[in-house]
């Protein structure tokens, strides 16, 4: 592990602000990460803001404030019922000259704070965003495929990461007023980081090295998990939407970050397995406000930049069609990704895969007056928004490392793909994806990559994005070893069918 020695006197560089509501052992790992960080005590703190605990979570971070003096801080408060007036005491009581947040389940990889700190010095950012891993959650993949140290929202994956979980200027955030608003309500995060990400003069992403674990209870106790009230969620969606507004002219820009919104929020919810899972009279009221939005506050251009699937789903909410957009989102359900690899070299394996749709066959198009179209199994929709020449174009396949036993650690393996597109019986085509990748022990996590690395193809065509895992496994026997390909699965049984009963249970890998 990357350690330097503490010089005594030095200020403190990083706060870590945590707000903490009766967490239970699920803070063990998050205080243990603390305590093993490579930057030295002191020159980093923890600023734990007890929102009223009645699990004896309170007493547990009084002894260990107690047991590391000076650095481990505890602030108690009566119970506000969410997280944001915790972040916010934590901002007024940190000392640090960056505020790091993180919440009470999750964790920061070993050298994080000392890897952020120093690349946001490095890069004078105001805002420092650390590579994310998701054990049950998802987080951005495209927006960590590379370091960015100077990130834009016009041309950068930006507004696809919108958790407070970053790293931020503190004299920034006093400078610009940015606070979280309080109170129990949703989006909170998503209005804090929109303006934060308008007022940054460089945001700087670093994505070589896993800084932070997101997790999922397996009681799904998280906030943001417990089913909503859908009138005062899009109330909330819709400031942050403002905020974008205040921001930007009618035109392309606006429409580009206005997306995520329609395609996670919106159509991502609407889609989703828990959703569809969920009762009626809630899922109607949810597409009501699902509509309302859609059409009050998008322009056209929104939309259009969207892939097929998704201009289909809009058109259908567009026409007020409640039970052709659940019987679309079921039949997306079903779509897959199926691939072989082979190792083809002591450092190379090649991949072959392709989408197939419900009941195993692969996904066709068909060619339309000059055009590729999708052919969906569902009637009324406007031949435009089923054209898919573009993204036909654009498809690819990657292939992914992602450790065995960790929390999720991803990282791209380098690779070139070719797609063919291949005749099927009734005139359309099939795309078939061919991948051949090698291996460089330092694009895993910087080299600290010792472990079993579990390899997937993640076919990304059409529109969708889709992950299979492959029948190879990759092992390091220390960081930085050159890495040894075997075949078969890298991932045990158990862990295969969990991770597909999470997926059926609600959308998560």
């Amino acid at each position: 592990m990357l350690r330097v020695e503490s010089t005594a006197g030095t200020p403190v560089k990083v706060s870590v602000v945590v707000p903490v509501y009766n967490p239970g052992a699920a803070m063990d790992e998050l205080i243990a990460s603390l305590l093993r960080q490579s930057m030295p005590a002191g020159e980093w703190e923890a600023v734990f803001v007890d929102d009223g605990s009645t699990d004896g979570s309170g007493e547990r971070l009084d002894r260990l404030a107690a047991e590391h003096p000076g650095y481990i801080r505890v602030e108690h408060i009566p119970n506000s019922g969410w997280p944001s007036r915790p972040r916010n005491i934590g901002i007024d009581l940190a000392r640090g000259e960056y505020v790091q947040f993180a919440d009470h389940d999750d964790w920061l990889g070993d050298e994080a704070l000392l890897r952020m700190y120093a690349y946001g010095r490095e890069n004078g950012a105001d805002v420092v965003v650390g590579k994310m891993a998701g054990r049950g959650r998802n987080v951005p993949r495209e927006l960590f495929r590379r370091d960015r140290p100077d990130a834009k929202l016009s041309k950068d994956p930006l507004i696809d990461s919108l958790t407070p979980h970053k790293m931020f200027r503190r004299e920034f955030l006093l400078e610009h007023g940015l606070r979280f608003p309080e109170g129990k309500r949703r989006l909170e995060d998503h209005v804090f980081v929109t303006a934060a990400y308008f007022a940054a003069k460089r945001v700087s992403v670093l994505s070589d090295y896993v800084c932070y674990f997101h997790v999922a209870l397996t009681d799904a106790s998280n906030a943001g998990f417990k089913r909503f009230d859908p009138a005062g969620y899009f109330g909330n969606l819709r400031e942050a939407l403002d905020i974008v507004d205040a921001h930007t002219e009618p035109g392309a820009l606006r429409d580009r970050l206005h997306r995520r919104w329609l395609r996670v929020e919106m159509l991502g919810r609407l889609t989703s397995a828990k959703h569809l899972a969920a009762p009626e009279e809630w899922r109607r009221a949810f597409f009501h406000e699902v509509r309302s939005v859609l059409v009050e506050r998008f322009a056209p251009g929104v939309a259009a930049g969207m892939p097929a699937a998704q201009r289909a789903m809009v058109s259908l909410v567009e026409q007020d069609r409640f039970d052709a957009v659940r019987e679309l989102a079921l039949w997306e359900s079903g779509v897959r990704a199926k691939a072989t690899a082979r190792v083809t070299g002591p450092s190379e394996i090649t991949v072959e895969g392709e989408l197939s749709a419900a009941g195993g066959a692969p996904m066709t198009f068909m060619a339309v007056d000059g055009k590729d179209v999708l052919t969906p199994p569902v009637d009324g929709i406007p031949p435009a928004a089923l054209d898919v020449t573009s993204r036909v174009k654009s498809a690819r396949m990657d292939i992914v490392a992602r450790r065995r036993g960790g929390g999720g650690e991803e990282f791209f393996l380098p690779g070139e793909t070719t797609v063919t597109r291949v005749p099927t019986p009734d005139g359309g085509f099939r795309l078939r994806h061919r991948t051949v990748a090698g291996l460089a022990p330092d694009t895993l996590n910087s080299g600290r990559n010792a472990g079993r690395w579990e390899l997937k193809a993640r076919i990304a065509s059409c529109g969708w994005q889709k992950d299979t895992e492959l029948a190879v496994s990759l092992t390091i026997a220390t960081d930085g070893a050159p890495p040894v390909l075997r075949k078969g699965s890298g991932t045990p049984l158990m862990t295969r069918l969990k991770r597909r009963a999470r997926r059926m249970a609600g959308g998560k890998r």
